[in-house]
């Protein structure tokens, strides 16, 4: 049995109980379908036309669950093709959909290299997979093959310095336990863990935690993987580029701005100069912390502009938090904190946009919000543009029509 799917039927991942989809949705970066709309549709996706998509890798179901149930809520005709090799991994999916009622997946147990045998999709979603492939090339063309015309693929690939010592255990690992089957490597290296010195790097590394805290099947996933390979910035544009397509944003692009970590008034002007690939990469080796990367990528050739963009028509919906909470924030603090794994950001903001973040209803259109507060466009423009930098930057607000569509009979 190949190497791979012998660890993910013995440890699916990350680990689920379907039991709990009663209380909670979990909700996460690329493949939220307002977000998809934003970079991949200007925002304007006319969501009365069908909708197909394909989750290449689905695992235990995280990113196809969300997509399902959202789209489901919003009462899109979609068809939603989940592939996956792991049978156990499938099964727990399989399950949480059910919990649901959800009926707009189809469940197929197979390699995403054919991904194109079952037809082209608007939307291929593939996190955490293709680091994993003998050949993640290979990878990237087939489901370039399986992208429909004017659609687009988000995806999720391991970044090497927020990653620091993972490597070295794993060859460690792979010495010592790697002939034992599944269950015995995890007992053996747990004990090879707890007695790792402060000195390890990978004691050392705060920003893996979530895997070593994922049960067995994360520790599985983070230390004792048979395939595992890490791309910085440039080798993530160039295999993009390699199958033909474009990486068109990172789903939090302010992350990826060097300014974030740049003082000097000059080094912050050369910075800019840059193109966008090198300006990500530069932003990659100072910030020392990434330890994925989540993209959204598109055919070469597709019409440039498709990520949205503030106009009196746009629609502004809120992600991971509510207006509510975070105009209150904004109206105590005078703005908004936040961090990625360590890396503090804050954005001072004009307590006049708290009133604006109270109205992103995901219903509302920018010029609805201004009508609403009673505002001039003079006022109210600057006051917008001012908000909407620090929130798209940070993955927190995207352009939508698709909650409109929510309560439709």
């Amino acid at each position: 049995m190949d190497p791979v799917k012998r660890q993910y039927e013995a440890y699916p991942y990350p680990e689920r109980d379907p039991a709990e989809e009663a209380g909670r949705l979990i909700i996460g970066s690329p493949s939220h379908p307002f977000e998809i709309d934003h970079f991949l549709f200007a925002g304007a996706r006319d969501w009365s036309q069908p909708f197909r998509v394909l989750v290449a890798g689905g695992g235990t179901g995280d990113g196809l669950i969300m997509l399902a149930q959202v789209l489901a809520d919003c009462q899109v005709n979609a068809e939603i093709v989940y592939l996956d090799m792991s049978t156990a991994s499938r099964a727990i999916a399989e399950a949480r959909a059910a919990a649901r009622g959800l009926t707009n997946i189809r469940f197929e147990t197979a390699d995403l290299l054919n991904a194109a045998e079952y037809g082209l999709f608007d939307y291929i979603d593939c996190c955490g997979v293709l680091h994993h492939l003998p050949d993640p090339d290979a990878g990237f063309a087939a489901l370039r093959a399986a992208l429909a015309e004017g659609g687009g693929m988000g995806a999720m690939v391991y970044a090497p310095y927020g990653r620091e010592g993972v490597y070295q255990m794993q060859d460690a690992l792979r010495t010592l336990v790697g002939e034992d089957d599944p269950e015995t490597q995890v007992a053996r290296a747990k004990v090879v863990f707890e007695a790792l010195p402060p000195t390890n790097g990978l004691k050392r590394n705060p920003f893996v935690h979530d895997h070593l805290e994922g049960g067995d099947a994360g520790f599985y996933d983070l230390l004792l993987h048979s395939r595992d390979r890490a791309y910085d910035v440039p080798a993530l544009f160039d295999a993009v580029d390699r199958a033909d397509m474009r990486l068109l944003s990172f789903t939090s692009p302010g992350r990826y701005d060097p300014r974030m970590m740049l003082r000097d008034p000059i080094l912050r002007e050369r910075v800019v100069a840059l193109p966008y690939r090198e300006q990500a990469a530069v932003a990659e080796r100072l910030s020392g912390n990434m330890k994925v990367h989540n993209f959204y990528a598109v055919a070469k050739g597709a019409e440039a502009g498709r990520i949205a963009m503030p106009g009196p028509e746009a629609v502004p919906c809120i992600i991971g938090a509510s207006p509510a909470a975070l105009a209150e924030s904004i109206h105590k603090s005078g703005g908004i904190r936040g961090e990625f794994d360590g890396l503090a950001f804050q954005r001072a903001l004009p307590p006049e946009t708290a009133g604006i973040v109270m109205n992103m209803d995901g219903k509302r259109s920018v010029d609805d919000i201004r009508a609403m507060l009673g505002w001039r466009n003079d006022k109210f423009e600057p006051l917008f543009a001012n908000l909407y930098q620090p929130l798209n930057n940070f993955g927190l607000l995207r352009f939508s029509g698709l909650q409109r569509r929510m309560g439709m009979s």
